[in-house]
């Protein structure tokens, strides 16, 4: 299956278990999309575990070299969980098994204390996460993981909405995902993006009303 297939069905997944949706959502940043992508409905087994198949092959199809991945609290906790159960059965990686870690949101002071659970921080870590909005997650898991003497290489994101921030008259010129690869100098690798949902607008008769709309607003906010 060649790459664009993979971004297309991915689109198609997220449509069917009503992860996309198309109609009128006011975002986070107050803005009113005429679509959303909210990975968080992806919550049961089956769909999580095909979910992590398509982040395993866009990280696969990257080429990127990597050695372990690591979710930021809370959503790229059962990312980086599952996408390494993923890796370790897929073709590409010819059976090595990727270890990965996360971090808790307050430091536990019992145990063996500390934010960090899981393999130990070390090589090229591949931060993985639903989106990138704000870049805060980013910037926290960069943080965390060169204080423990290891190399960010990427960011794995399942959506790229291709979209400038700021409010309307002072829009960033750069998307969220632009200025994470420009600031710290790491390449994003999405399963899909705006790009993929137009195209799927354009073939598919059963949504192609909202195509107008999705339009309208990358003409507005999009890159």
């Amino acid at each position: 299956m060649s790459l664009g297939a993979d971004r297309r069905e991915f689109v198609q997944f997220a449509l069917k278990e009503g992860v996309l949706r198309f109609g009128s959502f006011v975002t986070k940043s107050g803005r009113t999309s005429p679509y959303f992508f909210n990975a968080g409905l992806f919550n049961t087994g089956a769909s999580v575990g095909k979910l992590a198949q398509f982040y395993a092959q866009a990280l696969v199809d990257s080429k990127l070299p990597f050695d372990m991945l690591f979710g930021p609290a809370y959503k790229g906790i059962p990312l980086a969980t599952a996408t390494s159960v993923a890796l370790a059965s897929h073709a590409g990686l010819q059976g090595r098994d990727v270890p990965f870690a996360y971090n808790r949101k307050e430091a536990k002071d019992h145990g063996e204390g500390g934010v960090l659970v899981g393999a130990p921080l070390k090589g090229k870590v591949v931060i993985i996460d639903d989106v990138i909005t704000a870049g805060t997650s980013v910037r926290e898991s960069v943080e965390i993981i060169r204080a423990a003497g290891a190399e960010p290489c990427a960011v794995l994101i399942a959506m790229d909405r291709m979209e400038r921030a700021g409010p309307d008259g002072a829009l960033s010129p750069h998307s969220a995902v632009q200025e994470v690869q420009q600031r710290y100098g790491l390449p994003v690798v999405s399963i899909a993006s705006l790009t993929d949902i137009l195209a799927l607008l354009e073939k598919n008769a059963e949504f192609a009303e909202h195509r107008e709309a999705v339009l309208a607003y990358r003409e507005r906010y999009g890159i």
